[in-house]
C-alpha cells in the first residue's frame, strides 16, 4: 500500500515537473532565478544548466564536474524549483555538515540526519521532513537504506535522490565504499524518483561501473573538463621534504594550504617539525581522537590555522574556497586520487599551487599497504594506478596535458602555461644522447644489479664504502657526471625509466637497460632529458644569496620565530631577511663584528646579541666554518669558544633555556623527552649544542662508559661526520641519539687536541 501511495506521489510530481518544464526556456529561467536569488550568482557554469534540467526532467543522470565546477549547485538548485524534499547522499558528516551550514546561512530550508546528533536533534529533523517544510536532506548511504528509513521516507514526498561522491560505488574508483554498493535498491525502493549521481573524479571505466551499481536507467552522463588551468602543478623529486616543503610555504605567507601525507605517522612528524621552525600547523587523521580531529578542521575552516597536515582522510568534507596551495609530502597512489586531492587548491577558480613531492619508495610504501589486497582485479587496477601516478611524477610532459589524457580528454593548448614544464622551470639537456648514453652505460658497468641511487652515487664519483667495496671506483663510469649533483642523476634516471629506456627488476628494484635503451648506446635513439632551470627572477635572487650560507640562515630564520613568539612581536620586526643574509655571509661571533652587520643597532645588539652570537658560534663550531667573514679586513678566524658568554648557560631563547637547566640537573635523555614532550632526537640535537658550549667531556649520565668506548672505537675507524655508518658498524644496536651524543664529544675533543 505504501509502496503504491509513492508511485501515485512519484507520478504526480512528475507531470507537475513536466508541466512546469514543458518550456525549456521557461525552466531555464526558473532556475536561473532560483541561482541568482538565493545564491547570488547571476549565470550558469559549465554544464550546469544541462545538469539542471535534467534534473527538473525527472531524468536519471551521472554529472561530472571538477572540484570547483560547481556541482552542489546542480541538485541544490534545482531542489529550490521543484516541489517535495531532495534526498542528498554524503559519505561524511563534515561534508554534511558544511553544506548544511552553508545553506541554512542562505536561509534554505536544509537539515542532515548522522550519528553525531542527539536524539533530540533527530527528532526534530523527522518533525520537519514530517510537515514538508525541509527543501533538502543529507544522510549517509548506511542510514539511508535501513528499512525503517526508508520506510519513513516512502511519505515525506521525496523530490529526487542525488548521489554526493558517486565514485565511491566504483571499486575501480579512488575512495571505494563497500556501503554505496546497497544504494542500488533506491531504484526499485523509490519507483519514479529519479536518482543523480555527482563526482568530481571518475575515468570512462568508473563512470559505467557508476551507472551500473545505481542502476540508473536510460542515464544522461555529462563530463565537464577535467582540467583546472588555474591550477600550476610542479613535481620535485623528495630530498628534504621539511625543507622543500618549508620553501614552498614561503611562497604562501598567511595563506591556506594543506600538506598531504600517506601515513599517520608522518603526519604528525612532518607537522612538528614545521611548528618547530616556528609555523602554526594543525595534525589531522583518522587516529585522533574526535575532538582533537574537530579541532583541526574548524580551526582550518574558520582560519586560526592557515596549515593542516593530514592524511587523505581529510579534505572530502571541505568546501573552503580559498585555499591557495595543495603539497603532496607523498606520492598518492593514483591520478584519480592526485586530481581530487590537489583539486581542493583554487576552488574560487584563483591561481593556485599544486606540488608533489615523489620517491622511488613511496611505491613500496603504498604496495605495502596494499598488501593484504585478495582480489586479483581490484589488485591489478592498484597497481595499474601506481605506474601510471609513477610515469606523472618522472615524466618530462605538460602535467596538465598528462591529467586530462588520463581521464580520456585532450588539451587543445599546446602549452598549459600552468606547470613547471611549460613554465619552463624545467628545461631539456642540450646533449641528452651523451647524458644518456653515460648513464646506461653505468648501469651496464655494474651488472645492472643496482639502483639508482647507487648508480647516481657511481656517475657522481662517490667513495661511499660500498662503492669502494664493490671496486666500482675502478669503473670507467665512475665520476662521469661528477659536476652534476646527486639529486640531478636521479632526476635523470627517472626520467630514461618514464620513456622506457630503462626498467626496474627483482625485490631491490635493479636498473636494467631496455631494448630501445641500447639502440640509444647506438646513437639511434634521444631521450628528452629535462634539468631543473633558474629564470631570470631566480637568477637575480641568487646574486643577493651569494657567499650566504643558506643552512644558517634557516636557522636563524627560526632563531627570529621563537624571539617573535616570544615577545609577541612580527618576526620582520626582530630581523629583517636581509639582516639574516648578511649575518649567514658573514657569520659574525663577536659583538664588534655584528655591530657591522645592516640592521643592527644599539638597541637590537643589546636585546638580541648574546642569543645570535651563541647560534652561529655553535653553528661553526660543529661544520668547522670560518667566521667573521670579510671583517678586520677580509680576516677569518675559527670560532673561539673562549669569547663566549661568561654565563653557566648561554643566552638564549625560553625553549633552549628549559633543557639547559635540565641538562644541568644531568636528567637522562628518556626523562627530558618525558618532560618536555619531545622527541629524543630533539633532546639529542639540545644536548649537543649544550655539551660543546660547556666543553663538557664526561657524559656518563646520558651514557654509560662501556657504551661510549665501543661507539668511540667505531668513530676512530669511520670518522664522527656521519651517524648512519656509526649505526649500520654497531648492527643498530645503539640508537641514533646516543650515537649524536657521543660524536658530538668526539669531534670537539679531537679539535682542542689538535
Amino acid at each position: 500500500m505504501a509502496s503504491g501511495s509513492a508511485k501515485a506521489r512519484a507520478k504526480d510530481g512528475s507531470q507537475r515537473v513536466s508541466s512546469v518544464a514543458s518550456g525549456g526556456e521557461d525552466v531555464t529561467e526558473l532556475l536561473r532565478s532560483r541561482l541568482q536569488q538565493w545564491w547570488g550568482y547571476p549565470d550558469f557554469r559549465q554544464l550546469q544548466k544541462e545538469a539542471m534540467s535534467l534534473v527538473m526532467q525527472n531524468r536519471d543522470s551521472l554529472i561530472v564536474l571538477p572540484t570547483g565546477g560547481g556541482k552542489s549547485l546542480c541538485y541544490q538548485v534545482p531542489a529550490l524549483a521543484r516541489d517535495g524534499m531532495a534526498v542528498i547522499v554524503s559519505p561524511l558528516i563534515s561534508l554534511m555538515k558544511d553544506q548544511v551550514d552553508t545553506l541554512q546561512s542562505l536561509g534554505i530550508a536544509a537539515a542532515c540526519v548522522n550519528s553525531m546528533q542527539t536524539g533530540q536533534e533527530k527528532s526534530e529533523v523527522a518533525g520537519m521532513i514530517r510537515r514538508r517544510a525541509l527543501k533538502l536532506l543529507y544522510i549517509s548511504p548506511e542510514r539511508l537504506v535501513q528499512p525503517k528509513t526508508i520506510e519513513f521516507l516512502r511519505d515525506a514526498y521525496v523530490s529526487f535522490i542525488a548521489v554526493d561522491e558517486a565514485h565511491c560505488i566504483s571499486q575501480w574508483g579512488h575512495d571505494f565504499r563497500p556501503e554505496y554498493r546497497q544504494l542500488k535498491t533506491l531504484k526499485r525502493e523509490f519507483p519514479g524518483v529519479a536518482v543523480h549521481g555527482y563526482t568530481a573524479t571518475a575515468t570512462e571505466q568508473v563512470r559505467l561501473d557508476i551507472v551500473e551499481q545505481l542502476g540508473l536507467q536510460n542515464a544522461e552522463v555529462l563530463v565537464g573538463s577535467f582540467d583546472r588551468p588555474n591550477l600550476v602543478y610542479r613535481v620535485e623529486r623528495r630530498v628534504d621534504a621539511i625543507g622543500q616543503i618549508q620553501r614552498i610555504l614561503e611562497r604562501h605567507k598567511g595563506e591556506s594550504g594543506i600538506i598531504y601525507c600517506i601515513s599517520r605517522r608522518n603526519v604528525e612528524a612532518t607537522s612538528q617539525s614545521l611548528n618547530r621552525l616556528g609555523l602554526k600547523t594543525l595534525p589531522y587523521h583518522a587516529g585522533l581522537a574526535d575532538e582533537e580531529r574537530r579541532k583541526g578542521q574548524d580551526g582550518f575552516i574558520d582560519e586560526t590555522a592557515d596549515i593542516i597536515v593530514a592524511t587523505v582522510a581529510f579534505g572530502m568534507g571541505i568546501d573552503k574556497s580559498n585555499v591557495r596551495f595543495v603539497i603532496h609530502a607523498e606520492m598518492p597512489k593514483s591520478l584519480e586520487h592526485y586530481q581530487q586531492e590537489s583539486g581542493r587548491a583554487g576552488r574560487d577558480g584563483l591561481e593556485a599551487e599544486c606540488t608533489l613531492l615523489y620517491s622511488p619508495g613511496d611505491v613500496e610504501t603504498w604496495n605495502y599497504l596494499m598488501r593484504d589486497v585478495e582480489d586479483e582485479g581490484v589488485r591489478s587496477s592498484s597497481d595499474e594506478s601506481l605506474r601510471s601516478m609513477k610515469q606523472y611524477c618522472s615524466s618530462t610532459q605538460c602535467r596538465h596535458r598528462m591529467l586530462v589524457e588520463h581521464f580520456g580528454q585532450t588539451l587543445e593548448k599546446p602549452s598549459c602555461g600552468a606547470c613547471d614544464v611549460c613554465l619552463k622551470e624545467m628545461t631539456e639537456v642540450e646533449d641528452a644522447l651523451v647524458v644518456s648514453q653515460k648513464i646506461l652505460s653505468g648501469v651496464i658497468r655494474q651488472g645492472e644489479r643496482f639502483g639508482a641511487g647507487y648508480t647516481a652515487q657511481v656517475l657522481k664519483g662517490s667513495k661511499a664504502k660500498r662503492i669502494l667495496e664493490n671496486r666500482h671506483d675502478s669503473l670507467s663510469t665512475w665520476g662521469l657526471l661528477k659536476d652534476e649533483s646527486e639529486t640531478q642523476l636521479k632526476h635523470w634516471i627517472d626520467q630514461l625509466l618514464s620513456q622506457g629506456y630503462l626498467r626496474q627488476s627483482g625485490e631491490f628494484n635493479c636498473l636494467e637497460v631496455t631494448p630501445t635503451g641500447r639502440q640509444v648506446l647506438k646513437g639511434q635513439l634521444t631521450p628528452t632529458l629535462l634539468r631543473v632551470r633558474r629564470t631570470e627572477e631566480s637568477e637575480r635572487r641568487e646574486d643577493s644569496w651569494e657567499g650566504v650560507d643558506r643552512g644558517l640562515f634557516e636557522e636563524l630564520r627560526g632563531l627570529r620565530m621563537r624571539l617573535a613568539v616570544t615577545r609577541n612581536l612580527p618576526p620582520y620586526i626582530i630581523f629583517s631577511d636581509a639582516t639574516l643574509r648578511a649575518l649567514a655571509k658573514h657569520r659574525p661571533t663577536k659583538a664588534s663584528s655584528l655591530q657591522q652587520i645592516p640592521g643592527i643597532g644599539a638597541k637590537k645588539l643589546q636585546d638580541f646579541g648574546p642569543v645570535v652570537l651563541f647560534e652561529i658560534q655553535q653553528w661553526c663550531l660543529s661544520r668547522k666554518l670560518p667566521t667573521d667573514v670579510d671583517f678586520l679586513e677580509g680576516r677569518t678566524a675559527i670560532a673561539d669558544i673562549s669569547e663566549r658568554p661568561h654565563s653557566s648557560k648561554p643566552a638564549t631563547d625560553s625553549v633552549t633555556a628549559a633543557y639547559y637547566d635540565l641538562f644541568e640537573q644531568e636528567l637522562s635523555m628518556e626523562e627530558i623527552a618525558v618532560q618536555l614532550d619531545k622527541s629524543l632526537d630533539t633532546v639529542s640535537r639540545h644536548l649537543a649544542s649544550w655539551l660543546q658550549f660547556q666543553r663538557r667531556s664526561d657524559i656518563s649520565p646520558w651514557v654509560s662508559v662501556a657504551v661510549q668506548a665501543r661507539i668511540e672505537d667505531s668513530i676512530g675507524r669511520l670518522g664522527p661526520e656521519k651517524l648512519k655508518p656509526l649505526f649500520e658498524d654497531l648492527k643498530g644496536e645503539i640508537a641514533y641519539h646516543i650515537l649524536r651524543t657521543v660524536a658530538t664529544v668526539w669531534e670537539f675533543c679531537q679539535h682542542e687536541e689538535e
